[in-house]
């Protein structure tokens, strides 16, 4: 008997990827420069040129050793570079033993999600969110309790994070530079929020563990991202280069263990176990050698820069309401009325495909998602602006 639960599931696909199969068909349609597609983070700028060079360099060596299995971890020399990467960048103890090589950061975070919940456990989610987080968090069997952020930046809301958290709380996931705001969390709110939950902790006598998703730590734009094992001892790291090294398609990254969590070999074991669990073992193996050499680079982010320029700076004179974003590629948006789907499929008859974001956990905002060609943000003011004067001449 088919699993119900599951064929639900796959019969409701996320909002963002009905709104990227939609802009499929309307392109067929009219025409892929008619259309402003606004919905995935999807890089639209290329790897650096040193991805393509080592894959050329490892395509004409031993084909066998290049695509044949590696430790079900990750290969070992592998590992142990990005440990030593991780050493050298952040001053943040790592070894090869704590890292476990994934295909992407949905493995890795489903895999630590099974590896630190319990029954009957729950994860707080700062919203907004990526919706996904639900989706993991349920695989797992963990409730999700979302704590709204306050203020035009969604700052994290200490009172209400106090409340949240209880005998239950297994983890916080944490995701800086944001998807959907951009915002990054400054280094006096996670010194805060490490001193909250050592104390909850320590009163309801079990590890809270921080899970620091971070597939945009390098998409930056002038301010720093605090690496959270520094300030948290029960901090682990998923981390993917889908966005720093524009490789969404081949699915790598890894989990890092942070040495100081209680029982560290303890939790790594159950990461390698939920990842087995899953099928999630060895990861791409050639992707594997790519990264060892690549690990740290990034693509040419003064291009999303360049977006992210002209398309606050349009909207914000057209009379939109939107917060600068700080890093990532996605501009949060305040709709121009309560219902943002009402105001997306608005939008879907000035050809602008936006993201509603009740399901990221804050009504009333849309998603813009800005990594995608200058030329298409340039040609959509226009219609940006017909939007808004439909709603202002009523």
């Amino acid at each position: 008997m088919v699993n119900k639960a599951m064929a639900d599931l796959g019969n409701q696909p996320s909002v963002i990827r009905a709104i990227f199969e939609y802009s499929l068909k309307r392109k067929a349609q009219i025409g892929a420069q008619n259309v402003y597609d606004f919905s995935l983070g999807n890089p639209s700028i290329p790897a650096p040129q040193i991805v393509d060079d080592t894959i050329k360099e490892l395509a004409c060596g031993d084909s066998v050793a290049l695509h044949g299995y590696t430790s079900a971890q990750g290969a070992m020399p592998v590992r142990e570079q990005i440990a030593q990467n991780i050493k050298d960048r952040f001053g943040c103890d790592a070894s090869a033993k704590n890292i476990y090589i994934t295909c992407g950061a949905a493995a890795s975070l489903t895999s630590t999600l099974k590896a630190v919940v319990n029954d009957g456990d729950e994860v707080i989610l700062l919203a907004p969110y990526f919706p996904e987080y639900n989706v993991f968090c349920a695989n797992a069997g963990a409730k999700t309790v979302a704590v709204l952020g306050v203020g035009e930046n969604f700052s994290l809301d200490f009172e209400a994070l106090d409340k949240a958290i209880n005998k239950h709380t297994a983890a916080i996931i944490i995701n800086s530079p944001n998807n959907p705001t951009g915002a990054i969390i400054p280094e006096s709110d996670i010194i805060k929020l490490a001193s909250l939950l050592n104390k909850k902790s320590e009163e309801l006598g079990r590890a809270i563990y921080i899970i620091a998703d971070e597939p945009y730590r390098e998409l930056t734009y002038g301010d720093d991202v605090p690496y959270i094992p520094n300030f948290y001892n029960n901090t682990v790291v998923c981390y993917s280069y889908s966005k720093s090294l524009s490789l969404p398609g081949e699915r790598i990254g890894y989990v890092f263990v942070s040495p100081h969590c209680d029982d560290a070999e303890d939790l790594f074991a159950a990461v390698c176990g939920a990842a087995r669990s899953m099928g999630y073992v060895c990861a791409p193996s050639m992707m594997q050698r790519v990264i060892a050499k690549c690990d740290g680079m990034t693509a040419d982010i003064s291009l999303y820069n360049k977006n992210r320029e002209l398309l606050y700076n349009s909207l914000s004179e057209i009379g939109y309401q939107a917060v600068k974003p700080q890093g990532a590629f996605y501009l949060f948006m305040k709709a121009l009325e309560d219902d943002a789907n009402a105001f997306c499929e608005k939008a879907k008859k000035h050809e602008l495909l936006l993201v509603p974001a009740d399901s990221f956990g804050a009504k009333g905002y849309v998603r813009i998602s800005y990594c995608v060609a200058y030329d298409t943000i340039k040609n959509s003011i226009p219609a940006f602006k017909a939007l808004f004067d439909e709603y202002n001449q009523k």
